[in-house]
């Protein structure tokens, strides 16, 4: 066969429209289609190879989701567990709490008057409202809880997840932090100081100054020892930020301690930011493979769309597919309520890095 004749070899299919096509089905479709929809196809593809293949995957949550709808969408993949690890950042998991605490984000106009807004205490997101004076009554509300825990550091894995069963023991409401209290999920969240979360155990802080202390170091170590003990891992990740490097530098550091490692070996990312301004969030995931993040040989996809479009799509069609795989992989079990991590039953070591196996 000539090279021209090979790389001729696909055609193009056209959509064609049909009443009733389900979400799976039109991924399938959409892989014989161009540009961002064909990459979108192929993030399904190469997240169910994430799943076939026990890898352990991380989620990154950057961006304004929760407060744009897509909160029980995440809360969904944690609880079927399509994915094993959250990496999310702090307003995410805020404005998560907001609504669990039965408050709400309502329909807004980009184009409003933002000092009248100010006047009235709402708080805007673009196209989104809030009300400012009950985020304060949230800042409170985790100060308060803040104080009923020991005074000592906490990771954020184990802060969160006793933040998430006080959430849940308080509204039995579904959202990103009960779900993931209720399914053992760890969640990381390293820029936790940067969000109302961190300004809620400033307050506690302020009233005890025992009180509030994140030890966002033991993440790093936690979250690289995860890499180390589960050797095969996968990166997804939402609007890029602080999440997506968390993400990548866990791998570089196992590496470190297990030259094995070699970077992530699936990764996928939904972003809007482009790579030619230098910066991280639009940054490719073939530059990730020169620092080692990802694996040189990962299978890797970037969509680049508003993930309020994408990630219903993606989450749609893999809960379609799920039932193809029920029982067929290997769900890890978490114990992430004390100081230390246990996987599978097996302590990650406290505070230090894992020894290769």
């Amino acid at each position: 066969m000539s090279q021209k004749t090979r790389l001729l070899s696909i055609p193009i299919e056209p959509f064609v429209v049909e009443p009733n096509l389900t979400v799976d089905e039109m991924l399938r479709r959409m892989e014989r289609i161009s540009f961002q929809g064909r990459t979108l196809a192929t993030a399904r593809r190469i997240w169910e190879k994430m799943l076939a293949d026990d890898a352990l995957i991380f989620l990154g949550i950057a961006g304004a989701l929760s407060a744009g709808g897509l909160r029980l969408v995440i809360a969904h993949l944690i609880r079927e567990r399509l994915v094993d690890c959250v990496v999310s950042t702090g307003a995410n998991l805020y404005h998560d709490l907001h609504e669990s605490r039965g408050r709400r984000h309502y329909i807004g106009n980009p184009r409003a008057d933002d000092a009248a807004l100010a006047a009235e205490h709402i708080d805007r997101v673009y196209d989104t409202y809030a009300d400012e004076e009950e985020f304060i009554a949230n800042d409170s509300w985790i100060a308060d809880f803040a104080l009923t825990l020991e005074p000592r550091a906490y990771t954020t894995r184990e802060f969160l997840y006793h933040l998430g069963g006080h959430l849940w023991e308080e509204t039995h409401a579904d959202g990103i932090l009960t779900a993931a209290h209720r399914a053992r999920v760890p969640v990381f969240c390293p820029a936790i100081a940067d969000s109302s979360i961190g300004m809620g155990l400033s307050q506690a802080r302020h009233r005890d100054a025992a009180c509030g202390v994140a030890d966002v170091i033991g993440d790093i170590v936690e979250s690289s020892n995860l890499v180390i003990r589960a050797q095969r891992t996968a990166s997804i990740v939402l609007g890029g930020g602080t999440p997506k490097n968390f993400i990548n530098q866990a791998s570089v550091e196992a590496e470190f301690f297990d030259p094995r490692i070699g970077g992530h070996q699936y990764a996928l990312q939904i972003v809007t930011d482009v790579p030619h301004f230098g910066g991280a969030s639009g940054s490719t995931l073939e530059e990730a493979q020169s620092w080692g993040k990802l694996a040189t040989d990962a299978d890797r996809v970037t969509v680049y769309a508003d993930a309020t479009i994408a990630l219903p799509i993606l989450a749609t069609a893999l809960a379609t597919s799920a039932r193809d795989r029920a029982g067929s992989r290997h769900v890890r079990q978490f114990d992430v309520s004390g100081r230390a991590m246990t996987v599978d039953g097996v302590p990650l070591p406290e505070r230090r890095f894992e020894e290769p196996a």
